[in-house]
């Protein structure tokens, strides 16, 4: 235990209002309601003491600076991207030792490299990030986008890659923007919201338009394409042929996986496009698609095939009846993306990623008929980050597919597979280095609550279980994202002081293909619970760790899957690091990006999908006198996804209800400001993850130093 005295670990008096509110039928209490306004005086006075409680109890934790030093070191190995060519010149980010964020560097024909875009000499003060950058088709300009203090609001930027020089920019209100260039470089489609003005009061986060831009013209100028009418929560990304002749737009309601597709033909004479509609959201099924250098329109689809297959069609024919399968759907594996790769042999090969059970696989196959011709070796079991070929106007390298990767204990490295030898082998790895713990990783299978054989990757200093140990468990399992292999400094540190690591595929992710993904949202998010729960108990019956050694942490949803953890199993819990959550689901969709998840969660106002949220909604499962574990919620003040409030609510909640000691299972909230819930410096990452294995590692009795 720590030396922090008891006396400090007294929870601030806290207002609890007699609010109880008759929602369809049910009555829902909401006592700190309050703590939803973050201006109120009561809020800010709470607040302050909550820092001061969380502050006095993490900075005297024992193997403080053994987690920072560890940190710090597993983050010293940098990273590097793999390359996007253009006409012979290839864009890559890279961050070496020292350094708070990758780079975006351009390497020439000559193999001369430069830095384009250094983010820390726009900002020394470390809060700019880049959110995403494109190159034109000839390489000679570059988009890119950066945001300020985490709140991912892009600044859209051209820059000349020659000189480097601005060539216009900033153009705001841009945040998740495709870029797509026509050839030449002289216009660009591009995704932006309308102006605060002209939008009902409330919904300035949403009004996305697709708009033809002129570079160097009036943005508020611009060709209004596409958005106007649809709903006002539509995300879309838009895609251009290298030949510029093809414009496809995708769209969906937001965040659902229900897509909208249009194409159209940008000979036709108006400047600005004849959208023809392919798909339609109450289609009900997933598609992505694109016009590849055959000529042909390639379509992603889970239609008849939950793990997704690849059809061709006409793009002037664009509709389902004349989709044509090329590469079918398989019983036990995802299809995640397939590329274009002509060597300039005059045999075009399509490389197709999928993942089985979250692992990387990459394969060839024949464009005209779909047969795979080849396997491309990858270095073990991880994670395909990037697959890219070079460009026609790319004279060098043509047999070659670079591939960005990571595993568990490799840092975001690139290997190039070649063609000519069907080897592939390590172009670039990350700059730094560091002593990794040896580690055990393997992917176990165990059974959950219904009998769903459910998989869960295992870090461990042993091959086998010798003893219970500390155990960290984290997951996801929401919006169709996977939880695929990658270097996690976090887990390697947990493991180097002697503890387990586990990442179960919940229900609700990707990992398993759409199903998998459609059985544990709405109606059936509790399944993601019970796979999680499961999990747990695997590791306990394997005689990996025990109860009391067992810690578990998730951010954003999975924020919301260590808050249902903690209220619905809190004996099976030590202690939970819960960060960026989401847990009162009865009003989430109130407030930031809230309204585009409920195609995710159900809404509050359907009286049978309240009572989905509240059979599992953390705030309004919390019970007085309950034996809660220790809890460090971890919040940041700039995020524009998941609003605080959340934390503030729940926080208050356990710190009312709890018959814990605080002084051996506290219950506190740690803020940051000007910090997002996405991108953060190097010194960010450190300082927050110290805080966590600190905390977590003094609760299940782990010794980091």
């Amino acid at each position: 235990m720590t030396d922090v005295p008891a006396a400090h670990l007294n929870y601030p008096g806290t207002d609890r209002d007699d609010l109880v509110e008759d929602l369809h039928g049910h009555q829902v209490a909401d006592p700190y309601r309050w703590l939803e306004d973050p201006t109120d005086p009561r809020t800010e006075a709470w607040s302050a003491a909550q820092d001061e409680l969380a502050r006095t109890w993490l900075d005297a934790l024992p193997g403080r600076d053994a987690a920072e030093e560890r940190m710090r070191s597993l983050l010293s190995t940098g990273s590097v991207s793999a390359p996007a060519w253009r006409a012979g010149r290839a864009f890559f980010t890279r961050r070496e030792p020292g350094q708070e964020f990758p780079l975006l560097y351009v390497r020439e024909p000559d193999g001369t490299e430069r830095v384009l875009l250094d983010v820390t000499e726009l900002d020394p003060s470390g809060l700019t990030t880049l959110d995403s950058w494109s190159p034109s088709l000839e390489g000679d300009r570059l988009a890119y986008q950066i945001s300020v203090g985490g709140d991912e609001e892009s600044l859209l930027h051209v820059m000349d890659v020659a000189t480097g020089e601005m060539v216009e920019g900033p153009i705001d209100r841009c945040r998740y923007s495709t870029i797509s260039w026509l050839p030449g470089g002289d216009e660009y489609f591009y995704i932006r919201r309308l102006a605060p003005e002209l939008v009902p009061d409330g919904e300035q986060q949403f009004h996305r338009r697709v708009w033809r831009h002129r570079v160097g013209t009036d943005p508020d100028q611009d060709l209004l394409v596409h958005g106007e009418g649809l709903d006002h929560t539509y995300y879309y990304g838009t895609r251009v042929s290298r030949d510029g002749r093809w414009l496809v737009v995708e769209g969906s309601p937001g965040t659902a996986r229900r897509d909208s597709v249009w194409i159209a033909d940008l000979t036709e004479a108006a400047e600005v496009p004849n959208l023809r509609q392919i798909v339609d959201t109450s289609d009900g099924y997933r598609v992505g698609a694109w016009v590849e250098r055959d000529g042909r329109l390639y379509v992603m689809t889970t239609l008849d095939a939950p793990r997704w297959r690849l059809c061709v069609a006409d793009p002037a024919r664009p509709e389902p009846s004349n989709w044509t399968e090329l590469i079918s759907e398989e019983p036990d594996s995802v299809l995640e993306a397939v590329r274009w790769f002509d060597s300039g042999d005059g045999d075009p090969q399509l490389a197709v990623l999928r993942t089985r059970h979250a692992v990387s696989e990459v394969t060839l196959h024949d464009p005209a008929t779909g047969r795979q011709t080849a396997e491309v070796p990858l270095p073990g079991t991880g994670q395909v980050t990037a697959l890219n070929t070079v460009d026609e106007a790319t004279e060098h390298d043509r047999d070659r597919l670079w591939i960005g990767w990571t595993d568990f204990a490799t840092p975001p490295c690139v290997h190039a597979y070649s063609r000519r030898t069907g080897q592939t082998a390590l172009d670039r790895q990350a700059p730094g280095t560091a002593e990794l713990p040896a580690v055990h990783t393997r992917q176990v299978t165990y059974r959950s609550l219904d009998g769903t054989p459910v998989r869960m990757f295992l870090l461990s200093p042993t091959a086998e279980p010798d003893r219970p140990r500390p155990a960290f468990m984290t997951g996801y399992g929401g919006f169709s994202l996977s939880r695929e292999p990658g270097y996690t400094p976090s887990a390697l540190a947990w493991v180097a002081a002697g503890g387990v690591w586990a990442l179960p595929s919940l229900r609700g992710g990707g990992e398993e293909g759409e199903e998998w993904h459609l059985a544990g949202m709405r109606e059936q998010k509790q399944h993601t619970f019970d796979d999680f729960h499961a999990a747990a108990q695997h590791l306990i019956g394997e005689g990996w760790t025990t109860s009391d050694q067992l810690a578990i942490s998730g951010g954003s949803n999975g924020g919301l899957l260590v808050g249902a953890a903690l209220t619905q199993r809190p004996e099976l819990y030590r202690a939970v690091v819960c960060s960026a959550p989401l847990l009162d689901m009865v009003r989430y969709e109130q407030f930031l990006l809230g309204r585009t998840w409920n195609d995710e969660y159900g809404t509050a106002d359907d009286p049978e999908e309240l009572g989905w949220l509240l059979s599992y909604s953390p705030y309004h499962n919390v019970t007085g006198q309950t034996d809660y574990p220790s809890v460090l919620f971890t919040v940041f003040e700039s995020d524009s996804r998941v609003d605080p409030n959340h934390a503030r609510k729940m926080c208050a909640a356990l710190q009312h209800a709890t018959s814990s000691d605080p002084a051996k299972r506290p219950i506190l909230l740690r803020r940051e400001t000007e910090v997002g819930h996405a991108a953060r410096s190097v010194s960010r990452t450190v300082g927050l993850a110290t805080d966590q294995l600190a905390f977590l590692a003094e609760a299940t009795g782990l010794a980091l130093g």
